[in-house]
């Protein structure tokens, strides 16, 4: 059984909200997009998105064919994601170059779907899934598509500080539609039971630290009171920008 809340905030700097959410609980699936681009494009992009992944789940109408083709490590369920995310891209791109006022938008993603207690992970830019489990540490599942990430991987050692000043810090290197194709990151990790997965915009984990973050989890709480303090902490510390958070709880069926 999946249960899953997620709330959404233009925050206190942005004149209007980039960021959107879904959450399908007949599906076990929930997603985080956070849109870029001028014009309203960006929220053009992210509500797109989300509502290309959630209808392409409800109708599974790509299964049969894999038009994107067929990863072999990982399950059906978890190539229908990706699937579902390679579609996105196309309408996004495609509606982007005919039309001027959407040229370059696009949108990063998060999104993930359990079944039978395998959680399908997938992902691409720099919106994040963290995973919770009760008595030990907040995990971060997924790995940022951005310069600053592509630089640590070459060298862990840099110094961190530059890193923040940089002026490309906030560069990312795969998005849903800025390009004909892009990349899907595609993960999927079984599930004991008692799981809390947080699905995260920039604008919440850009702000809060990890140790932050993993005491705010530890204290407990229902979905809505813990969304919530995620939310209005990322902006007492400060964040510039759109704030999304996506709780679920997993536990086995009986």
């Amino acid at each position: 059984m999946l249960r899953a809340y997620g709330m959404t905030d233009k925050g206190r700097v942005r004149p209007s909200n980039e960021d959107c959410f879904g959450v399908d609980l007949g599906l076990r699936l929930c997603v985080v997009a956070d849109g870029m681009g001028g014009h309203n494009a960006g929220e053009v992009a992210a509500s797109m998105a989300v509502e290309v992944v959630l209808s392409s789940i409800r109708t599974a109408s790509i299964e049969a064919a894999w038009p994107f083709g067929f990863d072999q490590n990982v399950s059906a369920t978890g190539n229908l994601l990706g699937s579902a995310i390679h579609l996105a891209n196309k309408q996004i791109y495609d509606l982007a170059t005919a039309t001027p006022d959407y040229a370059g938008m696009g949108t990063t993603i998060v999104a993930i779907v359990e079944r039978a207690g395998m959680l399908s992970i997938a992902h691409a830019g720099d919106s994040r899934l963290y995973i919770y489990e009760r008595g030990r540490a907040l995990t971060k599942v997924t790995e940022d598509d951005s310069w600053i990430a592509a630089v640590l991987s070459r060298d862990p050692k840099i110094d961190q500080a530059t890193l923040k000043s940089h002026p490309m810090r906030h560069a990312l290197t795969n998005v849903v539609g800025s390009r004909p194709k892009m990349t899907v990151n595609l993960k999927e990790l079984p599930l004991r039971g008692g799981e809390r997965m947080v699905l995260t915009s920039d604008g919440v984990h850009g702000a809060i630290e990890p140790a932050q973050m993993g005491e705010i989890m530890s204290q407990g709480g229902d979905l809505q009171t813990v969304a919530a303090t995620l939310m209005n902490t990322a902006l007492s510390n400060g964040s510039r920008d759109n704030v999304t958070v996506v709780i679920a709880d997993y536990e086995p069926d009986k």
